[in-house]
């Protein structure tokens, strides 16, 4: 039978639907994604720790969940927001369908509600601090009250540091490389791999280490907290900055690390978060955005050749380019708002990318900054 289920905004909107997943409540920033396919990539993304992700197509699950198809160890979005859940689950890779895999994880979703609507509402009055109340919890004459109590209640992203919350724990080894049909994912362990690089993860996609290690890097990970002097300890060839959720400038241990690497001239590439972090350390300051960057679709503009890329975006803060210091130069912006998407250090081999070059989902247009890390590795040796 269908359970009943709540999405209330700060604002005071108020969504009634049906329950997908797990019953309880939940509370994040609501955003939303324009990615039409990739539902499992986009759950699994660490980046979205927090938030409650509204999707804008509105046939979500129809391909089922598979074991491959992840960004992490879990879920990591606090909820799912729908249009339609199919009742049918079609793909030969499928093993397990949406609600289910909700469920499994204790994840709540809510279905059956008008998400243009509530689009609207976060493209005009930006992302919005939400609840959602599932089952049980959204019965009662005063489940409305309380999903609106819950969602003024949750604090923000802003001042919020998660990349410590999400990182590991210790450090590891990674070597599984891109993923081929008919195969799967390759063992890159079996390969020549020249490069040692030390990928800080703040969130990591799994898919940035599989693009890294299918392009010769030995990779070790380590967690977000670790000083300078532990990862030059392990004489890398390469740093590499990772994706995640939050707000950077909380993350004071991250950019005094980043501070003391870049005088060691050994490449640093950093992604998303880390792209915020690395114009932290380099002198400049981030922003909140009104609704941030969530999607497949995104237009960006190398501002050295002219050439446009279609990007996946995740994220909700940005480097702000209009305090960018001699010392960086801003490379990639986007054609939707025209803020910042990327920056290199004019006097270190360092730059960095807002959006998501390994895609997972989304288009691989900008794949090529892997190999100019690749290239800044061979020409310091």
């Amino acid at each position: 039978m269908n359970k009943p289920a709540i999405l209330a905004l700060e604002d005071g909107s108020v969504f009634h639907g049906t329950a997908i997943g797990a019953d309880g409540q939940t509370s994040g920033e609501v955003v939303f994604n324009t990615a039409m396919t990739g539902y499992q990539e986009i759950l699994t993304d660490p980046s979205y720790t927090r938030q409650i992700v509204t999707l804008t197509y509105p046939h979500i699950g129809n391909t089922g969940i598979n074991a491959e198809d992840v960004e992490s160890g879990a879920i990591a979005a606090a909820g799912l927001v729908i249009r339609d859940l199919p009742l049918l689950a079609s793909s030969f890779r499928s093993e397990q369908s949406l609600s289910d895999y909700l469920a499994s994880q204790n994840v709540l979703g809510i279905a059956d509600i008008d998400t243009r609507r509530l689009t609207r509402i976060l493209r005009d009055k930006g992302a919005q601090n939400g609840a959602i109340l599932a089952g049980a919890e959204a019965e009662g004459e005063d489940a409305v009250a309380r999903a609106l109590d819950a969602a003024k209640a949750f604090p923000g992203l802003k001042g919020m540091d998660l990349a410590k919350v999400v990182s590991c724990q210790s450090p590891y080894e990674w070597s599984e490389g891109e993923w081929t049909l008919g195969t799967g994912y390759a063992d890159a362990g079996e390969s020549e791999r020249p490069y040692h690089v030390v990928a800080y993860d703040y969130g990591v996609k799994r898919n940035i280490l599989r693009m890294l290690a299918s392009r010769g890097c030995r990779l070790t990970v380590v967690p977000a907290q670790t000083p300078a002097s532990e990862v030059m300890a392990l004489n890398p060839d390469g740093i590499f900055l990772s994706n995640g959720p939050g707000d950077p400038e909380p993350c004071e241990y991250a950019i005094a690390a980043i501070s003391e690497l870049l005088e060691t001239g050994v490449p640093i590439f950093g992604i998303c978060l880390g792209h915020q972090l690395l114009a932290l350390a380099s002198g400049a300051s981030s922003v909140k955005m009104k609704f941030g960057h969530h999607g497949a679709n995104h237009p960006v503009q190398d501002l050295g050749t002219g050439h446009v890329m279609i990007t996946s975006q995740n994220h909700g803060f940005a480097a702000d380019e209009a305090t960018l210091p001699d010392t960086l130069r801003a490379t990639h912006r986007s054609l939707f708002d025209g803020t910042l998407q990327g920056i290199e250090r004019t006097d270190r081999p360092a730059f960095s990318f807002q959006g998501h070059p390994e895609a997972s989902p989304g288009p691989r247009d900008v794949a090529p900054l892997f190999d100019r890390f690749i290239s800044m590795m061979k020409e310091r040796r």
